[in-house]
């Protein structure tokens, strides 16, 4: 058996290549491990020995490219010597009962050569496969979302931690707990059978929504943007729509996604403070983006199967198209918030359609479908109805009702940049004579 590091048919190093180029390890790990993981998942049957020999793998180029220059076909390179690292690792454990089985399988495969490398439909099916097994339902949750950008966005699990604001040991036993879950409850490495894929498919592109969330409006922290968390949203949104094209709702959060990103750049000044939508420079927003995310919205449209990302999109649409935020058009905002709490009723969109409203129609119309929720004690600890309820009723002339308003949402918020804002807010009131000053300092 030929080393990883031989040149095989589909592998051969160009003559120009460069021979030293370390970062070049890392951009192809990058693109291609999502796709050599997930085919290595289906031959070897176990999870932790695919993503093992996966970093071997990486080891292997890191050591060998810049001496003898980058393949040409660097995913073969990376597919071929992952398998042989599995193979090297199965014969050194002898605790598995089906050891021989698995070794005898890789040694099929690999008499084949490449039989996988070539064959775009199996790297399209193994991917798929992948998804809906990192997003099961039966992980809970902040499982999903951890395994999700490690094995699919290859995350290492120091950047998930501090992108949670997690300890790092914690964040690993969280990922080997998943990954434990998956073999002792024999979790099938499948795309969901038909009738099963719709509400396998909310919870995959949940998933996807829940990473873009945490990076475009950080829980904590004091940063309001984790730039990082939305760009592999985005890149796992385009992976989703490139293997699903024809579903409606992959492509509405795509674009649902790349229309609120597109706005990064203008959502803090130049000193980390928070902008509001209305005042920021859209000069700053992303063009681009925007004409990518109409794009995918139109196409999703097209299918004619509505959604509700896809309502979400349409209003994300509305606030970014026009070239004013004057020229918002609130009240077909408003309209499809309201379809939006038909479809898919939730407190985020009861509380921004009670926002919507009230630019459509004033705030008096906005607060009156707050009433409803603030009598709610379920959402009594949900920081942006108390955040929504202070604009409304500054906005109202209530500046003292509006100054308790902040106060308590300021008391639940734990991003530093909104809690600066709010603060801000408060603070112009009580200059304005209107409201106490705060009895104790902010935290």
């Amino acid at each position: 058996m030929s080393t990883a590091g031989e040149r095989r048919p589909g592998t051969e190093i160009p003559a120009a290549a460069e021979r030293d180029q370390p970062a070049a390890a890392e951009r192809a790990f990058r693109e291609e491990r999502a796709a050599v993981l997930a085919t290595l998942i289906r031959q070897v049957g176990d999870f932790q020995l695919a993503e093992d020999a996966v970093q071997d793998a990486f080891a292997a180029a890191v050591a060998s490219w810049p001496r003898d220059g980058v393949p040409s076909n660097p995913g073969a390179w990376i597919t071929v010597a992952a398998r042989r690292r599995a193979i090297d690792r199965l014969r050194r454990n002898r605790s598995l009962a089906d050891r021989t089985e698995r070794l005898a399988e890789l040694a099929r495969i690999e008499s084949h050569a490449h039989a996988d490398i070539g064959d775009d439909g199996a790297v399209h099916d193994d991917r798929l496969r992948l998804i809906f097994t990192c997003c099961h339902p039966a992980l809970a949750l902040p499982s999903r979302v951890a395994l999700t950008l490690r094995a699919l966005g290859g995350l290492s699990t120091a950047e998930i931690a501090r992108a949670f604001l997690a300890a790092e040991p914690a964040m690993a036993q969280r990922l080997v707990r998943a990954k434990r879950k998956i073999a002792d409850a024999r979790i099938p490495y499948r795309v969901p059978p038909d009738e099963e894929l719709p509400d396998r498919l909310r919870g995959v592109l949940s998933v996807v929504y829940l990473i873009f969330n945490e990076g475009y409006a950080a829980t904590g922290g004091d940063r309001l943007v984790r730039g990082e968390l939305c760009s592999e949203a985005i890149r796992l949104g385009f992976l989703l729509a490139e293997l699903m094209p024809d579903d409606a709702e992959v492509l509405g959060l795509l674009a649902l996604m790349l229309l609120h990103d597109a706005r990064r750049a203008a959502r803090v000044d130049g000193r980390g403070r928070y902008v509001a939508l209305d005042q920021q420079d859209r000069s700053l927003w992303d063009g681009g983006r925007i004409r990518t995310g109409v794009r995918m919205l139109e196409r999703a449209i097209a299918l004619r199967r509505p959604g509700p990302l896809q309502l979400q999109a349409a209003i994300a649409a509305l606030h970014v198209e026009p070239a004013s935020a004057g020229e918002t058009d609130w009240r077909q905002i408003a309209e499809l918030y309201a379809m939006l709490a038909r479809l898919d009723p939730s407190p985020v969109v009861a509380v921004n359609r009670a926002v919507a409203v009230a630019f459509a129609s004033g705030p008096a119309a906005g607060l009156v479908l707050l009433a409803p929720l603030l009598a709610n004690g379920s959402m009594d600890r949900y920081q942006p109805l108390h955040a929504a309820h202070a604009e409304l009723l500054r906005r109202a002339g209530d500046r003292a009702g509006a100054g308790q308003a902040y106060e308590r949402a300021i008391e639940l918020t734990a991003n530093a940049v909104e809690r600066a804002e709010l603060e801000r807010r408060r603070d112009e009131l009580a200059r304005q004579g209107a409201v106490p000053p705060p009895t104790r300092a902010a935290s």
